[in-house]
């Protein structure tokens, strides 16, 4: 049984360069695409043109996006995910913005997760690390068969309000 892949929409070659590495030091086994900006994201999760092969382009169990990307940007990519019915991949936004905006409102859009990329090799790994145990190793995704509630799934991924 192969293992489903992991889909990196990433443009900056070095960044998809660290992070195949610590994935790999990990002992990530998934393979990892690649998608360099959110037009190709869009068009490989949707399986257009030449992504349309699904046993050479099977769907991710966990999406690896980076925010500020050409053509789409990440956040419209987000969005665009969380509007298709049976597509229930793992979002994990792994991008280097640190903005209050960007975060809330990649939660409110339905994130799984906000990860800030660190350019200290050892944090990336522990990261690395972390999202393998956590969502590759322990999570339990969600079922192919059900079809992705958006606003049920903002409704979650909001923050608690301050008190």
């Amino acid at each position: 049984m192969s293992l489903a892949p992991i889909l990196l929409v990433e443009d900056e070659p070095d960044d998809v360069f660290f992070v195949q590495h610590a994935m790999e030091q990990a002992g990530v086994l998934h393979p990892i695409q690649v998608s360099s900006d959110g037009q190709q994201a869009i068009d490989y999760l949707s399986g257009a043109g030449k992504y349309a092969n699904r046993q050479e382009f099977p769907l991710p169990c966990l999406v690896l996006l980076d925010l500020k990307l050409p053509l789409v940007m990440g956040l419209d990519v987000l969005k665009w995910i969380r509007q298709q019915p049976g597509l229930s991949a793992i979002v994990i936004v792994l991008t280097s913005s640190r903005q209050n905006e960007d975060i809330t409102t990649a939660y409110r859009l339905g994130a799984n997760a906000y990860l800030v990329k660190s350019p200290d090799l050892n944090k990336l790994q522990e990261m690395a690390n972390a999202i393998k145990r956590f969502w590759l190793v322990h999570n339990t995704p969600f079922p192919q068969s059900q079809v992705w509630d958006v606003p049920q799934v903002a409704h979650y991924a909001r923050p608690a309000p301050r008190l």
